[in-house]
């Protein structure tokens, strides 16, 4: 009896799918912040006393294999939405699938090609357009004047990299993608060096940064490196990464008292410091565990509830009011 009751009656849970290149540091970092905010929100209770779950899938950040993945949570009538897509590129692709069907909410994925991009696609953190801005005026407050910049080839590399260069006020020496592997990485610091470049600005994610910054260690180049958040993972190699610069949207000092929570708990359950992929994946749930609260899980509703969200109804988050 209790078996048809739980078939039949009212359902138990919630469920979301969540999408990301998590064999990647940083898409491990998304995935353990997610995980936290999953089991803080069932301890609690649930939602409204239905457990929220969490299906993820790995997409390896290609844009082709997160279309199939976005298309597979389309087809599932069980979820009601979506965090994620963690990477740029694959999040632009997937879009296109969501458009008009499931709400999906970015964690950090930053293109500027995103925006407009879809009534139903959302994300947590802020444009390579504003950031680009942020780091090319960062870059003249040290005085820096001669800048190198590299990028990935890809969605979030070329806009980040176009938004800095755009706006920095020096010289910029040059500009050429790079390789994701950062093959070639001493190449580019020998340039850099050879044109007396005072910062090498670099708009990629941690492999192609950590080859890069052995490549500047190796050769005695001194210059200062500068990254956008791609950047955060390359403190895995500390005494390679000291000293390089990185604009992040999130540092575990916040001495926010909701930061310092999330810090301390994410800390007990993995034993390493969070950074700005985690809290910005634990925030993304959280959001849509609102949305859920709000609207019962109805796709469309809670599409609505999203969009509704402004400066005069934010949600607050660790890494800031969303």
């Amino acid at each position: 009896m209790l078996a048809l009751a739980a078939c039949g009656g009212e359902a138990t849970e919630y469920r979301l799918g969540m999408a990301g290149p998590f064999s990647e540091g940083f898409g491990l970092a998304n995935r353990r912040g997610a995980e936290l905010a999953l089991e803080q929100i069932n301890a609690a209770g649930g939602i409204d006393g239905r457990t929220l779950h969490l299906e993820f899938r790995d997409d390896s950040g290609d844009g082709s294999k997160a279309a199939a993945i976005a298309q597979e949570f389309v087809d599932d009538a069980r979820i009601s939405g979506v965090v994620g897509h963690v990477t740029s590129g694959a999040m632009v692709a997937a879009a296109k699938v969501y458009d008009g069907q499931l709400a999906a909410l970015a964690t950090t994925a930053s293109s500027a090609e995103l925006t407009g991009i879809s009534r139903w696609a959302f994300r947590v953190i802020s444009s390579d357009s504003a950031n680009g801005v942020d780091l090319a005026r960062f870059a003249e407050r040290l005085g820096k004047r001669r800048a190198y910049v590299l990028y990935e080839n890809d969605a979030y590399g070329r806009g980040l990299a176009d938004a800095f260069r755009r706006t920095f006020k020096g010289e910029v020496l040059g500009f050429d993608p790079i390789d994701a592997e950062g093959r070639d990485a001493a190449v580019f610091v020998e340039w850099a060096a050879a044109q007396r470049a005072d910062l090498v600005f670099v708009a990629g994610t941690e492999r192609s940064g950590l080859a890069l910054l052995r490549a500047a260690r190796a050769a005695g180049f001194t210059a200062d490196f500068l990254g956008g958040d791609g950047w955060t993972g390359v403190v895995t190699d500390a005494a390679v990464a000291e000293g390089a610069l990185v604009g992040a949207p999130f540092t575990a000092r916040d001495p926010r008292p909701e930061a310092q929570r999330f810090v301390t708990a994410f800390r007990e359950k993995f034993g390493v410091e969070p950074d700005g992929n985690a809290a910005l994946a634990y925030d993304a749930v959280q959001v849509m565990a609102a949305a859920l609260r709000a609207t019962g899980g109805e796709r469309a509703a809670l599409r609505d509830w999203l969009a509704s969200r402004t400066t005069r109804s934010p949600i607050p988050g660790v890494t800031g009011s969303i």
